[in-house]
């Protein structure tokens, strides 16, 4: 019997990913969790096989929740189930020791196999989503670009990035120019608009 937790944050969404999942003979739900801080306790105390985690869920972190629960249950496998994935979050989840990747909105029959692969250890990746993310462009930042460039994505002036970074103010404008080139952009809002749509912050 493969053992599954499932963390999906939308009630009505979860009630049919369960219902679904119940109807396998060889598939028990043991939990059902509706948020991120949920899935760590639940997973050490109930040692699943398999975590089905909701995208939102598991990039609100950047993934780290993926990583953090492969660090404490490695046997534990995660499968993420998407609604609308960009190309770039499959790599960041892979990356994160997720073993699958599904689209929310394929048939029961190709989530229950999914959830069999992800059991035996074997990656479940949607193909299509797949390619596409091999299409995406590589990240073209250093990281104290990208450093630079989320804080200005949250608002900051170049002062107020310098400061939090002990840069100098001319060390950041020459960050953001070199960013903007790199990405071809118009200007800083520009190249925080192409980083957003590339999955790069």
């Amino acid at each position: 019997m493969i053992r599954t937790v499932v963390a999906e944050h939308v009630a009505l969404i979860r009630a049919g990913l369960v219902a679904c999942i119940s109807r396998e003979h060889d598939i028990e739900v043991v939990a059902e969790l509706d948020g991120r801080e949920q899935v760590l306790p639940a997973v050490f105390s109930l040692r699943p096989d398999v975590a089905i985690i909701d995208n939102d869920i598991a990039c609100h972190d950047g993934f780290a929740v993926v990583a953090a629960l492969h660090a404490v249950a490695p046997s534990c496998r995660t499968l993420i189930i998407a609604s609308r994935p960009h190309p770039r979050d499959v790599s960041k989840a892979v990356t994160a020791h997720a073993v699958g990747f599904v689209r929310k909105d394929t048939s029961p029959e190709h989530i229950s196999e999914a959830i069999r692969q992800a059991a035996r250890g074997r990656k479940a990746l949607d193909p299509d989503l797949a390619f596409a993310a091999l299409r995406v462009p590589a990240n073209p930042m250093t990281l104290r670009e990208r450093e630079v460039l989320q804080l200005a994505a949250q608002g900051a002036s170049t002062a107020e990035i310098a400061r939090h970074l002990c840069l100098a103010a001319g060390t950041v404008r020459n960050h953001i120019s070199s960013i903007i080139a790199k990405f071809g952009a118009r200007n800083r809002v520009d190249a925080i608009r192409i980083a957003n749509q590339s999955g790069w912050l």
